[in-house]
């Protein structure tokens, strides 16, 4: 059976970070991939700032060239909010031969007790919980730990630096750095 790891999220922009997160679980755990999944409406969060095709084009040019990562757009494609519960039940469908493994920050790993049937979700995926400053890794649901490199950026760090003239360089990849200063994303107009 294939072992899959699944990296969802806003990726409003996707950073460095996010390839660190992905990188390290994939050694670890030894994944054959690592699938991005850009959300359309996060169930848990405000909407995204940018559109989902502006998005999935930022993960699909920050994971370029690193063959075990992959652009997955099936939340894009959804209407409404994204609820992790319905993808998988979609992918386990579609991929019966492969076993898939969730990774969540620790932020996340408190908040499982709110996802969208997460009794049933447990039967479909294997958590794997990174660690994240801030917040623990306890929980009563089984998870999987991975211990990363701490790198504290995150997606409205960005933002701000943008809108604020402040360069991004080595947060992103430079070619997520050429679509945003291409598409004058986050920019105030």
């Amino acid at each position: 059976m294939r072992k899959i790891g699944i990296l969802g999220g806003t990726f409003d922009p996707p950073h460095i970070g996010h390839l660190v997160i992905a990188e390290e679980t994939r050694v670890q755990l030894d994944l054959e991939e690592i699938w991005f999944m850009p959300s359309n409406t996060p169930p848990h969060k405000d909407a995204a700032k940018t559109g989902a095709e502006e998005r999935s084009e930022m993960v699909k040019r920050a994971v370029k060239g690193n063959p075990h990562f992959r652009l997955n757009t099936i939340e894009t494609h959804r209407l409404g909010k994204s609820y992790t519960f319905d993808t998988m039940k979609v992918l386990r469908a579609e991929h019966p031969d492969i076993y898939f493994y969730f990774i969540i920050g620790a932020d996340m790993v408190e908040y499982l007790p709110h996802w969208d049937r997460i009794d049933e979700l447990l039967e479909l995926v294997q958590f794997v919980g990174v660690k994240r400053q801030g917040y623990s890794l306890s929980t009563t649901y089984p998870i999987i730990e991975v211990d990363v490199p701490f790198v504290e950026i995150s997606s409205t760090m960005i933002r701000e630096r943008i809108r604020n003239k402040l360069p991004i360089r080595y947060l992103v990849t430079e070619s997520v750095n050429e679509y945003l200063k291409e598409q004058q994303l986050y920019e105030d107009r």
